[in-house]
């Protein structure tokens, strides 16, 4: 089988599972414990925020452990804005084309904290403006949350143009940064807050971090013991953080080299796909994309017609985000830019991930989706 769903996870790295092995077994004490065990386990944790950081270009206490991605957004969202509330800014600029974990956020502080909420333009391509978000700004806005990469479509935001414009207006800037870590540099992004996942990266599922800049009041989502300096209450997740870290380090070390090789095989497949099926069409910016990510619409088909047939074939795939998995509606994402619902219900995404493929894979895979796109037309 060949997997092409990298975006919605990876498998977890050799050198991640050894990293990680000791303190799953040897070094196993609580981090919050005031004994020797637990010391040994509080400086692995502490060296892990600090690689973390690094990665970011952020401090070391600047880093808040989760149990993943969603949980970054939320408490990125919700305590970010709730954290405000008290000085009366209750208004939050997204866009409509983010995770369901920032745009439930935003439903959650509408509905149960009156939290105004705007949605800013996106072009067909799935690209914010910066005049956009300039003239969402207001007197009382809390927040501007964008992703960084698209998970669905792949397109990347400018950030240094956002950030620019959130800086100017005093408003921090959240990134979801989960599709985009480890592909994309992250050091240089100007955000006050950037979330990222493990499980996206070659670490286990259920860790992950939401990095936000001291100067950034924040009201934490879970209470009890105070960890994560009062941010994220609950016993840390040292093996996880040393995970994290380890996948976090290994893909920024081999960003250019890998993202060159897997983002010139991704635009010789979409290249071939473009021309060998009738109707396909490319989702997302042609050019401001994930070196990875290839996502396509196949009008006369099902996407989910596509995908079984795919599979056949030993082609593993996807229509679109896991966490919409088992929807019947069509993609948010591709309404907001405009594509027609009927359209939109015909979409697959590939993407890929860090491992080397053969050198006729584009080839060999563009075949396959062609084959798999007739059969499921009939």
């Amino acid at each position: 089988m060949l997997y092409l769903d990298h975006a919605a996870t990876s498998p977890v790295r050799p050198e991640v599972l050894e990293a990680m092995r000791p303190y799953l077994t040897g070094v196993f004490g609580n981090p919050s414990s005031h004994h020797t065990a637990g010391e040994a386990a509080a400086s692995a944790l502490d060296d892990a925020r600090a690689r973390v950081a690094r990665v970011l270009g952020m401090r070391a206490g600047d880093v808040v452990f989760t149990a993943g991605g969603t949980e970054a957004n939320n408490l990125a969202v919700k305590g970010i804005v709730l954290a405000a509330l008290e000085a009366g800014r209750r208004h939050l600029v997204i866009s409509p084309i983010e995770h369901e974990s920032i745009l439930e956020s935003a439903e959650y502080l509408k509905r149960f904290h009156s939290v105004d909420v705007t949605l800013l333009p996106v072009d067909t391509g799935g690209r914010i403006s910066a005049d956009a978000v300039t003239a969402a700004i207001r007197p009382d806005t809390a927040l501007v949350s964008v992703g960084h990469a698209n998970n669905e479509i792949g397109t990347v935001q400018d950030a240094a143009a956002l950030s620019a414009v959130t800086r100017a207006a005093r408003v921090p800037l959240h990134l979801d940064a989960v599709q985009s870590a480890g592909w994309l540099p992250l050091h240089e992004l100007g955000a006050d807050a950037v979330s990222i996942a493990g499980h996206k990266l070659g670490a286990p599922k259920g860790i992950g971090a939401l990095a936000v800049r001291g100067r950034v009041p924040i009201e934490p989502l879970l209470h009890g013991g105070g960890q994560e300096r009062g941010r994220r209450s609950g016993t840390e997740n040292v093996a996880g953080a040393v995970a994290l870290a380890t996948a976090l380090e290994l893909a920024e070390q081999e960003r250019a080299t890998v993202t060159a090789r897997v983002g010139s095989a991704t635009a010789r497949f979409i290249s071939l796909v473009l021309n060998s099926v009738p109707e396909a069409a490319l989702t997302g910016d042609a050019v401001r994309r994930l070196p990875g990510t290839a996502s396509f619409t196949f009008a006369g088909t099902s996407g989910e017609s596509v995908l079984l047939e795919l599979e056949r074939r030993g082609v593993i795939s996807s229509s679109g985000s896991a966490c919409a998995a088992g929807s019947d509606e069509p993609s948010h994402v591709l309404l907001a830019c405009g594509v027609p619902a009927e359209v939109a219900q015909t979409s697959v995404r590939f993407t890929f991930g860090r491992e080397e493929l053969p050198e006729d894979a584009p080839e060999r895979l563009a075949a396959l989706v062609a084959e798999s796109v007739r059969a499921a037309r009939g």
